[in-house]
């Protein structure tokens, strides 16, 4: 494998992802939720270099800090074309493009829901993506711009990935999403996830990143049916307080 990656936190529950391709060196931060974290990370990584800016979608916490790590860096800041609404970019990519990081091809998909614009990065052959606020360990992402039909068809299409694809997302929201997860499955396997999930959490662990496979094993939104089945638990997890 020739794809590091680095996964700390930064903000209430945001995670910042910096991601090297060891052949060149090239590195890239995937979104700016919080430039002061992101650049004691990779001064802690030894890496030496920040290249790319590679943001998924337009939300502040995204892109805050690209206007300064752009100053600091000189690095290209590459991403849909609604970033314009909140942060300077030098790049527009969108669905079929494919976005070079060193020796390391990354693939671009669309998947609107969350946002209209948003996209994801997926490197084929390394098995790894980067995949903002569409999918998450368990959950996905509210519905703030998109509809119940656009984002479902986002996560079909990340379901066709292969399970072995290694999911980086960009929050912690884990285990409240394995509460709401455990309202409606009542398997004996979901009840061990969630165990293992809230552990993690006791111990202070990450649960990013996931996989494909999990995801389409115990995650509510990937176990849907239809259109109208994920519009019903997207719905009930806007107001869920267990």
């Amino acid at each position: 494998m020739t794809l590091d990656v680095r996964l700390f936190p930064c903000l209430n529950d945001n995670y910042g992802l910096l991601v090297r391709d060891a052949g060149s060196g090239v590195v890239a931060t995937i979104d700016t939720p919080d430039a002061d974290a992101i650049l004691v990370d990779l001064e802690r990584s030894g890496w030496g270099r920040l290249d790319l800016i590679l943001n998924t979608h337009w939300h502040p916490d995204h892109t805050q800090g690209n206007a300064r790590l752009k100053a600091e860096t000189g690095c290209e800041i590459i991403g849909p074309e609604e970033v314009r609404r909140a942060a300077p970019i030098d790049r527009i990519v969108a669905g079929g493009d494919t976005v070079m990081l060193g020796e390391t091809v990354l693939e671009v998909t669309d998947t609107p829901g969350h946002t209209l614009g948003h996209i994801v990065y997926r490197s084929a052959a390394e098995g790894h993506a980067f995949v903002g606020d569409v999918l998450f360990n368990l959950g996905c992402g509210r519905l703030f711009e998109g509809t119940p039909d656009q984002m479902y068809a986002s996560l079909q299409r990340l379901a066709a990935w292969p399970d072995e694809t290694v999911i980086w997302c960009a929050h912690e929201y884990t285990a409240a999403n394995a509460r709401f997860a455990l309202s409606l499955d009542d398997r004996p396997e979901m009840a061990a996830r969630a165990e293992e999930i809230f552990a993690m959490r006791e111990r202070g662990e990450a649960t990013v990143p996931t996989t494909i496979g999990a995801e389409k094993a115990f995650n509510p939104f990937l176990r849907a049916i239809d259109v109208a089945d994920f519009a019903a638990r997207r719905s009930a997890k806007d107001v869920f307080r267990g």
